[in-house]
Parts: structure tokens; sequence; C-alpha cells
């Protein structure tokens, strides 16, 4: 089966589409071959009106659902006032949103910006300073902890410390300052930390690594390092927070709370690009006017919408949904696993509605279960060659977990 962007194209139209996109769009992704012009909750339909159940959610953005009513509600009383002021004057969406969030995370104070990759450069960058600032580390000498496998973004920064070889490669010089360390090896974080390291940057659950759960007690043990060296503690929440796992952030699972939140996608209800990270005072205040900021950070528009979904997540909804739905999907999908047929699952990881599922060796490849998938009318993601990654929207029902399942197993078995 060929994995080719036209093959599989159904009409006319959609051939046109895509024809549209190859031509004049730069081919930094491999889309499966399908054009969506509308989406309501837990499903999208494509320009043909055919449906799908979207199981990707925008990578977690869309942990609310398409055009959630609450949220298409804010935003569009927000459009109709004001949009954008800059930070080079107040405006009166910024104060309670930023109010709203610092509780939700329970820290002191939040810088807003806009998407995930910005957030985790924020946080890098207050890092290095607060341990220039705070610490003591002479200038230049800071190094940052990251981890085997991570994905933060794609900027010139971040891909310095990436070992995807696809988005690293032929990007160099790179940026200086990072060590990296095996994810969950308490040991070998233990062995890297020394008097000039400043942070450790970890996600607590690896996303595009495929849904991969570090060993129970990982992050206690991070936790207990960092506070043993006076090191910070950053943790990338940006796929796995805001209630895609059933709590409202991964973290909670081992009772460990970061110093620096980094969160975007879901904080933004998959509406409009919204990034943040959350701290406490002492740690944030380095940042002084001028020496870090955004054009659209904070705007009212994008203040609007991540207060109303920081209201909704205080309210608890969402992350009972992916806890009940969650368990559901790890029973239905438990049967699947099965080694010596050529046709099922070699593992799957499970945490709240997020999971990872590793297609036998000798199977299809994720990209060809991607595309099977997507005949059966569920849109799913491959990673890494041969696994499949599930993160339905929170507004997912029982009788949908199922439908999903079912398509799970029957592209597994035929195209």
């Amino acid at each position: 089966m060929t994995s080719d962007s036209t093959s599989h194209v159904g009409s006319a139209q959609t051939a046109a589409h895509i024809a549209q996109v190859e031509r004049y769009a730069a081919h930094n992704y491999h889309p499966l071959p399908v054009v969506l012009s509308h989406g309501e909750g837990a499903w999208v339909t494509d320009v043909d009106g055919k449906r799908y159940l979207d199981c990707l959610a925008g990578y977690s953005a869309l942990n609310f659902g398409h055009g959630h009513p609450r949220l298409l509600a804010r935003a569009h009383d927000q459009l109709s006032r004001l949009t954008l002021t800059s930070r080079a004057f107040h405006n009166d969406q910024l104060g309670p949103f930023s109010q709203a969030l610092a509780e939700l995370t329970g820290k002191d104070m939040v810088l807003p910006m806009n998407t995930g990759a910005e957030a985790v450069e924020t946080a890098l960058k207050v890092s290095r300073r607060w341990g220039y600032r705070v610490k003591g580390v002479p200038e230049d000498q800071a190094n940052i902890i990251v981890m085997e496998g991570n994905f933060h973004g794609r900027t010139t920064t971040i891909i310095s410390f990436s070992d995807d070889k696809v988005a690293r490669d032929e990007y160099g010089p790179y940026t200086p300052g990072f060590r990296t360390v095996t994810y969950g090896d308490v040991e070998s974080l233990r062995q890297a930390v020394d008097e000039f390291t400043v942070a450790v940057l970890l996600e607590p659950i690896q996303g595009e690594g495929g849904v991969v759960i570090p060993p129970e007690g990982y992050l206690r043990a991070v936790r207990q390092i960092c506070d043993e060296a006076g090191v910070l503690m950053l943790a990338d929440e940006i796929q796995s927070g805001l209630a895609r796992t059933g709590r409202t952030f991964a973290c909670e699972h081992e009772d460990v709370v970061p110093d620096i939140y980094v969160m975007g996608k879901a904080l933004g209800g998959g509406l409009y690009p919204v990034s943040a990270i959350a701290t406490n005072r002492e740690i944030l205040e380095v940042i002084t006017p001028g020496s870090h900021g955004s054009t659209f950070g904070g705007n009212p528009l994008a203040a609007a919408i991540g207060h109303e979904v920081v209201t909704m997540l205080s309210e608890g909804e969402f992350q009972a949904r992916a806890t009940e739905l969650g368990s559901l999907l790890s029973e239905l999908l438990t049967p699947l696993v099965r080694t010596g047929h050529g046709n099922g699952l070699s593992g799957i990881r499970v945490r709240g509605l997020w999971a990872g599922l590793d297609i036998e060796p000798g199977g299809p490849s994720g990209r060809e279960v991607s595309e099977r998938l997507m005949r059966r009318g569920v849109l799913a993601k491959d990673t890494h060659g041969s696994t499949i990654r599930i993160a339905p929207p929170l507004v997912i029902t029982a009788d949908e977990v199922g439908m999903l399942v079912d398509a799970v197993a029957d592209a597994l078995e035929r195209p």
C-alpha cells in the first residue's frame, strides 16, 4: 500500500484541494489525504460530506472538542469588543485570565505567549536568567538537562537538544547549554546535575514519542533531585496537561508540583493560539520590562478564550470524563495486544484519554494503519513508524470509544 499523499483520494474536489496545497504550501507536513471543512464536538466532516471521528484532537489542542458552545460564545463576544492592544497598554481581559490561571496552577504569576514552542522558550530563558541572578551561576555557564525522545517544538534552540533527526538535521550550528539523559532513568539524571545546572526540562508523558509514560515514582525522584541540587523542575504539559490524562496536569498522578508549568494547545480551546508558563514570584520576577515579550502574547482575545478554558477546567467535568472513558479505552484495547499473529498490537500505553498503540512487528506500518482508519471514518496519526497515537476530544462518548476500538481492530486485520 502506498503512502503517497494523493492515494485514496475520493472526489475531484478533494483532489483539487490537495493539489493546491501541494503546489502552494511548504511540504513541512505529510497529512492524510482528507480535506476537512467542518467540525462539531468529537466529529469532523470533509469537503465531500463524509464524517470522521477525530482521534487526534489537534495534538490535544481540541480537548474540549470542535466548536464548544461556551468557547465560541466567549470568543464571539470578545471579537466584537477588542482583539489586540499589544502589551504596550493594559487590557481588561489579561488580569482576570492571569489570576484564574495562576489559581488553577497554584502558582503566583503567569507569563502568556502564543504557541507551545514560545512557552518552552520562555521557560528556558526564565531558567537561565534565574540561574544567573538568583542561583549565582557564572554568566554563560548555565546548563539545562533534557530527556532523550523529547519533543518541545521546532525552534532553533529547541531542535538543538532534540534527537529526532528529521526535526534536527541540517539546521546547525546548534544552541549549546543542554545535556541529554535517558528518560525514566533516575541515576542518569542524578549524574548529569552539577553546580551549573539551572533546570531540568521534561514531559511528564512524552506525547510525540508515542505516549511514553515514565516508571512509577520517576517524577517524584526528579522533584527530589531538583530540590537537593537547587535546580528548577520544568514540566512541559502542553500535550499532557489541561485534563487530557484525567488530572488537570499529568504531574498530579505522582503528586508532584514543578517549579514551572509550561502550557499551550488546549489553553486556547482549539480556537486560538494561547500558551503560558506559570511559576512563583521569586522565579518570574527575573523577567523585567523589555527582557522578554510578544506582540500577541496576552492579547484580549487570547485572554478571554483562555479564561473560559480555565473556568471550564476548574469545574472538573473534563478531568472526570478523561478518567472514566480512559479506563474504558484501556479495557477495550487490551484484547488487541497479541503477538505472533502479525495483525495485533505489541503493546499499549493509556493514561486518561491518551493512548499509544504499538503495532506488532511484521504488521502494517503506522501510516498504513492511519490510512485504514481514515477509510473507516476515524482520524488518528502515527509516530516513529509503528505507533499510533489516540487522543480524542474529551467530549467523546462511551459508544464512540467503542466505535474507535472496533475501527482499530478492523484496521489491523485488513486493508
